[in-house]
């Protein structure tokens, strides 16, 4: 048999996760924060200590999504900003960074702040003026997000990545590691809010940073500031996230079918302006999302209703089926009106962001039919 799985497999099999003592098909939960040694003060096992710095639960939920990014080396977080704030602080006083523009406003928000402090200077740069910012820019790290949130702009990791020396990080969130393995399209770090699709139950907040190269000097740096900072995941919360990974394939797939479906739908009434999503023909980067996502192409979209602010609040309440809340990739639908949330990032008032989960499809079409009726 071969000793390379297809990702619903690993999932599926937790990667070989289970419990050796009981006998147990599935990982037993172990809570403790402190370990035995023996008479000598030797630990009982070498590789538990301190929760602080490891578990058996964490382990197991990183070997997970290792395998499915194809990693050399997995490390969780405590958020998906965690993880982000983990990359960012390896950067010396001082540094380059460069940051596509229009991207999560928490992220934005967040890197400004910390450059700032730390003197270091930052190039916020369009989608489509990355590959030649990093051309004629030297920098400490490249951070991109594809497909972006909330205007789900698809950037060429591979071009990015022939383009700059630097190390490069990309946000996949909106993908997953079962829709783009960012690592085998030239990214260095890819990080993800496990919180999202990877967990898909709006239950676990979590994030995740893989490498392809774990004997970088960076990752070094990551791996020793986790211990030292604390930013670790519990052991529940480990435990809950390779329980819900077990299905991840299996949602991504009737996800991203939900989404094309939908997105096809509204983009052809006549009451939508205009539908972002890279599985449509007509969005910017469909051909990059094309080549670097493979199986679909997520579950997040936003809509531009026509007409005004008010026009947008109207659908959004009238909506039944879709939960107005915030995040994505969950296996219940939501909707959020963006520009109530971050007025101040030059979001459209007639945008609505939506994710979309594993409902009939049949049931959400027929929702937002009545919606924008």
């Amino acid at each position: 048999m071969s000793t390379s799985k297809k990702p619903a497999t690993i999932a599926a099999h937790a990667a070989g996760a289970t419990d050796p003592q009981s006998g147990g098909v599935v990982p037993a939960l172990q809570p403790s924060t402190t370990f035995m040694r023996d008479a000598e003060y030797q630990p009982l096992r070498a590789d538990n200590t301190y929760s602080r710095a490891d578990s058996d639960n964490l382990r197991q939920a990183e070997e997970v999504l290792r395998q499915l990014e194809g990693a050399a080396d997995t490390l969780l977080f405590p958020s998906g900003m965690a993880a982000i704030a983990a990359v960012f602080r390896t950067i010396p006083n001082g540094g380059k960074a460069i940051v596509q523009s229009g991207i999560y406003w928490g992220t934005t928000a967040w890197i400004r702040d910390f450059c700032v402090r730390r003197a270091i200077t930052l190039f916020e740069v369009d989608a489509d003026d990355l590959v030649s910012t990093c051309q004629n820019q030297p920098a400490d790290i490249v951070f991109i997000e594809t497909p972006s949130n909330p205007w789900l702009r698809s950037v060429d990791i591979q071009a990015v990545a022939d383009a700059s020396d630097s190390t490069l990080v990309v946000d996949a969130t909106a993908a997953t590691p079962i829709l783009t393995q960012a690592l085998d399209h030239g990214a260095d770090i890819v990080m993800h809010s496990a919180t999202k699709g990877i967990n898909g139950h709006s239950d676990v907040l979590a994030g995740v940073l893989s490498t392809r190269h774990n004997d970088a000097t960076i990752w070094r740096i990551v791996h020793d500031d986790r211990k030292m900072a604390g930013a670790i995941l519990g052991p529940f919360e480990a435990w809950l996230l390779t329980r819900a990974m077990r299905t991840l394939p299996l949602r991504v797939e009737r996800m991203s079918q939900n989404a094309l479906a939908l997105a096809n739908h509204l983009f052809a009434h006549p009451k939508v302006e205009d539908v972002f999503y890279p599985g449509l023909p007509h969005h910017p980067g469909h051909d990059i999302a094309q080549r670097q996502m493979k199986g679909g192409y997520g579950s997040l979209l936003s809509v531009l209703v026509t007409g005004s602010r008010e026009d947008a609040l109207h659908v959004v309440g009238r909506l039944q089926l879709f939960l107005r809340a915030t995040s994505l990739g969950g296996v219940e639908s939501l909707v959020e009106h963006r520009h109530t949330i971050e007025p101040h990032t030059g979001i459209p008032e007639n945008l609505i962001r939506v994710s979309v989960g594993i409902e009939a499809i049949e049931d959400l079409i027929t929702d937002w039919d009545q919606a924008l009726g």
